[in-house]
């Protein structure tokens, strides 16, 4: 099956690595180990967005560039085969063009179906993060992983699983790590790394204070939600994402099993990111509603022309009745 992605990789001299517009440690992780690992050709990483302040801990994250390269011989797109999750690249009708045009590859590692409507060849494996699924390719087509590629792994892993915690770990996932320390991967260093970079100014835990104060609970504090308004995205973003900032603290609330951060825009977007307790594993469900996706216990979605109310008047209808199957 891994051979798909050699075949692939055969006679290209240009490659491409895409990230959908929602980067994140384990697509940043996966690109990066992909600039590595692919040493015998001329490699770009491509978003279509800025790669977010604070995944700037790791250290190559400024090799990602908003330039589509239209010259490569191909793409390969890690961490997602959604559509909706890659509707900024589908909106400009030049990039568009050529992913209708040129190969594409998909490397993903979430359950959400593949709905992309390009022709392209893909490779999706349920794992706890897509860089694992990167380093198992690269083992299995004997792709030398360095150091440099065994960091970038192990970080999108770290992040993907919240530091090998969440429930998609299994033994297996340790024997990954444990190879990606032997092949040169520091963890302890690259923990030293991340916790640098995820250090707070005290306006942002002012901010913080205040996400608190306004988060709200519905059934019976079995549903806890918090909206981000625009102002806040705009004011805050860049220094520390406020998803991050305050998701873990909401699901770790005495009695909330399903923890939703709601963002609105402008233009109607609405994006929300979903956490949910442990041992109730249907945050995956739970985007799925809205034609979002992910994991059982981390999840997002995105939708548009709907209000953070009426996000929160579909969540008290669903809730309970996939926590009825928990």
């Amino acid at each position: 099956m891994y051979n798909k992605f050699s075949d692939f990789l055969d006679g290209k001299e240009k490659i491409c690595v895409i990230q959908a517009e929602n980067p994140d440690g384990d697509s940043l992780g996966s690109a990066i180990s992909l600039d590595y690992l692919l040493a015998d050709k001329e490699v770009s990483l491509y978003c279509p967005v800025d790669i977010p302040k604070y995944l700037h801990y790791f250290p190559d994250w400024s090799r990602v560039t908003n330039e589509f390269d239209y010259k490569a011989d191909g793409y390969i797109i890690v961490d997602t085969a959604a559509e909706v999750l890659l509707s900024k690249l589908l909106g400009d009708t030049a990039i568009r063009n050529r992913l209708y045009s040129a190969p594409v590859f998909v490397l993903d590692h979430h359950e959400t179906e593949d709905d992309l409507e390009f022709p392209h060849e893909a490779i999706i494996e349920i794992r706890p993060s897509c860089t694992e699924l990167i380093y198992r390719i690269a083992k299995a087509e004997e792709i030398e992983i360095n150091k440099e590629a065994a960091e970038a792994i192990f970080q999108g892993l770290l992040s993907d699983t919240l530091g090998l915690t969440s429930s998609s770990v299994t033994a297996e996932t340790f024997e990954v790590a444990a190879d990606l320390m032997r092949l040169g991967a520091n963890v302890t260093e690259l923990e030293e790394e991340r916790r640098e970079f995820m250090k707070k100014s005290p306006r942002i835990l002012d901010y913080k204070a205040d996400l608190i104060h306004r988060i709200e609970y519905s059934l019976d504090g079995e549903l806890a939600t918090v909206h981000i308004p625009w102002d806040d995205i705009k004011e805050y973003s860049d220094e520390y994402n406020p998803n991050v900032l305050i998701l873990e603290e909401m699901r770790l609330v005495e009695g909330v099993k399903v923890a939703v951060a709601v963002k609105t825009y402008p233009d109607g977007k609405v994006t929300g990111k979903i956490r949910t307790a442990y041992g109730v594993p249907i945050a995956d469900k739970v985007a799925g509603y809205f034609g979002g996706g992910g994991h059982s216990q981390a999840a997002g979605f995105r939708t548009c022309d709907t209000t953070y109310e009426e996000v929160v008047q579909d969540l008290v209808k669903i809730v309970p009745e996939l926590l009825e199957d928990v």
